[in-house]
């Protein structure tokens, strides 16, 4: 690959390479005028936008992210840079350090481009006004919408148990809340005035031994949950179903 043929039109060309190829280039640019070959070791004294083109020679050595920004810094904005190498990752380098147009070719030469913008540059970007597109035209005909009765299953059309519609009951104890409005203070109300005494000898024994200390110091599934205090042993107003957890 003859190194002149991409740089004979460039009026300040760099050729970059390690120290090992120096030789190599050297032979390769000879007559050429306007070139200059560094290492990269020596492109710090490079000023910074002064190059129309650069070539990169490293055949066998993989180009570095540190190259690669030294390169950019130096390249004129809209110049090329061409580089002959194996790297498998020298198009994500190129282009997470700032090149653009990126094009491969034959001998592993890949060629790319400094963007002619540069940093701290800015353009004005025209927002136009978005289209309103989830805009229903209510006078379209032939828009088809979906019945909401065909969002329903069988399973939501059967009416609910009615005990399980009062409000009370959901606290897990027998007992009505203050303004209670679903019946449940009424039910409780004609079971007390019934009187049925209810013998508690037999009635289901205390774990903890706490039921007659009333709620604070009763289990969840006491049956004696929503009744006031008691001495243990004595008679009290329940009914069958309270002696029966709710849970």
């Amino acid at each position: 690959m003859d190194i002149r043929d991409y740089i004979k039109n460039a009026e300040s060309c760099l050729v970059v390479c390690p120290k090992e190829e120096l030789q190599t280039v050297q032979e390769s640019v000879k007559n050429s005028h306007s070139v200059v070959i560094k290492t990269q070791e020596d492109l710090e004294g490079i000023t910074a936008e002064s190059k129309d083109l650069i070539f990169v020679y490293y055949p066998k050595k993989s180009i570095t992210n540190e190259l690669a920004s030294q390169l950019l810094s130096i390249s004129k904005p809209g110049s090329k840079l061409v580089i002959q190498s194996d790297s498998s990752e020298l198009d994500f380098l190129l282009k997470t350090n700032g090149f653009v147009n990126l094009n491969q070719e034959k001998d592993s030469i890949t060629i790319c481009e400094k963007p002619t913008y540069q940093l701290g540059s800015s353009a004005r970007i025209d927002l136009k006004k978005s289209p309103a597109v989830w805009k229903i035209d209510d006078d379209n005909e032939e828009d088809e919408l979906i019945d909401s009765d065909q969002l329903l299953d069988e399973d939501d059309l059967k009416r609910p148990d009615p005990t399980t519609l009062k409000v009370c009951g959901t606290t897990g104890k027998r007992k009505a809340c203050k303004n209670c409005s679903c019946g449940l203070a009424e039910e409780l109300a004609d079971e007390a005035k019934s009187g049925k005494v209810v013998d508690t000898t037999d009635a289901p024994k205390s774990s903890c031994g706490n039921c007659y200390l009333g709620d604070a110091f009763r289990c969840a599934s006491c049956p004696y949950l929503g009744m006031p205090a008691f001495k243990p042993g004595e008679k009290i107003q329940l009914t069958d179903n309270q002696l029966k957890s709710d849970l």
